[in-house]
């Protein structure tokens, strides 16, 4: 039987969180303390799964328990440096998305791990959700182009508006939340992409004169696909249309249904699907559609910690299988470099050729 692994979380905020959860459920994984410049934090978690070290610093943690591996989850910034210091100390290592706040750093630490032959994971968590896994399935039957919707605006006050705004520190809506999106219409296409533009607006005193909460990029593949996405943080978005999943074809179109998911700021509405509809543009003799539209359960999805969970289970086996990465980190590094060029695309006011 295998040992556990060891591994520390460094971040003990919403992803932190749930991702401890699931290392301290996992067999797999012996969870050996938490990370956090927060007291408040790492100790509250710390009493919520019956007690484990905590520490103020990753270095300090290092040194004192020796982990296997170490689970990255804090604000984007810091991503880069500690999954350096991480690797470099022999860790395994869990980040969550984005690896890193420009590409050539992402490949630098790709590199890093590779060199050093250790497994490094970014989260990805719709990766791992078996109805987006279908949804994905479903939109390569719908034939070429495909013309792909999808946005995640969040309506936020309070500590949501609190946390956007220190994200925003480092990166605007459609970087951040735009790499999962990229990510799905690259495998949905599995095309190359040529070309991004963007537009963003200012809409809060609140936020650093340089920075935008609403965002929107438009993104063309070397097979005639195009993709569009949307993303807006603050009090004043509306929630009349934030959450739109939706992909065309030739013969047709798959959505993810709109049944209630409760309010944007929610995170546990993000990911769940409700219902898959599809629909075939197929037409009879008369001219009339041939097939009725279906509506397609999606059974009983994980939770968000269920999510949280998967992707653990997958780091896990990549560890123990010594699983090959290449192509998860190779989509990782593309989806960045995508959204970094709307980023400029939206500063310069200029389309970007990638």
């Amino acid at each position: 039987m295998n040992n556990p692994v060891g591994i520390l979380v460094v971040g003990c905020g919403n992803m932190g969180s749930s991702h401890a959860r699931a290392y301290h459920a996992l067999e797999g994984f012996e969870l050996l303390g938490l990370v956090s410049r927060n007291p408040k934090s790492r100790n509250a978690l710390s009493a919520e799964l019956g007690g484990y070290p905590t520490f103020a610093s990753l270095g300090e943690a290092l040194h004192q328990v020796r982990p296997q591996a170490v689970s990255v989850n804090t604000y984007p910034d810091s991503h880069a440096p500690l999954v350096r210091e991480a690797l470099e100390a022999g860790c395994h290592v869990f980040v969550e998305k984005p690896l890193a706040l420009t590409a050539e750093e992402a490949e630098s630490l790709v590199a890093l791990a590779a060199a050093k032959g250790l497994k490094l994971v970014v989260g990805y968590i719709l990766r791992v959700h078996p109805a987006w896994a279908r949804f994905v399935t479903l939109a390569r039957t719908l034939g070429k182009p495909l013309v792909m919707r999808m946005n995640l605006n969040q309506q936020s006050s309070g500590p949501q508006w609190y946390t956007h705004k220190q994200l925003m520190k480092s990166m605007s809506p459609i970087v951040d939340c735009g790499v999962h999106y990229v990510d799905i219409m690259c495998m949905m296409t599995g095309a190359r992409p040529v070309s991004v533009s963007a537009i963003g607006a200012r809409l809060s005193e609140e936020i650093d004169p340089g920075m935008y909460n609403y965002g929107q990029l438009q993104v063309r593949f070397d097979d005639g696909s195009v993709g569009w996405y949307e993303a807006g943080w603050g009090p004043m978005i509306s929630e009349t249309a934030y959450f739109i999943k939706d992909v065309m074809g030739p013969l047709g179109s798959v959505s993810i249904s709109d049944v209630p998911k409760g309010a944007s700021d929610d995170i546990e509405g993000h990911t769940k699907t409700g219902m898959l509809l599809k629909h075939s543009a197929s037409l009879d003799a008369a001219g009339h559609f041939e097939n009725e539209d279906e509506y397609l359960p999606t059974g009983d999805e994980p939770d968000h910690d269920g999510l949280c969970r998967l992707e653990q289970e997958f780091f896990l086996n990549a560890i123990r299988e010594n699983s090959d990465l290449t192509a998860h980190l190779r989509d990782a590094v593309a989806s960045l470099r995508i959204v970094l060029a709307a980023d400029t695309s939206v500063r310069s006011g200029k389309t970007v050729f990638l």
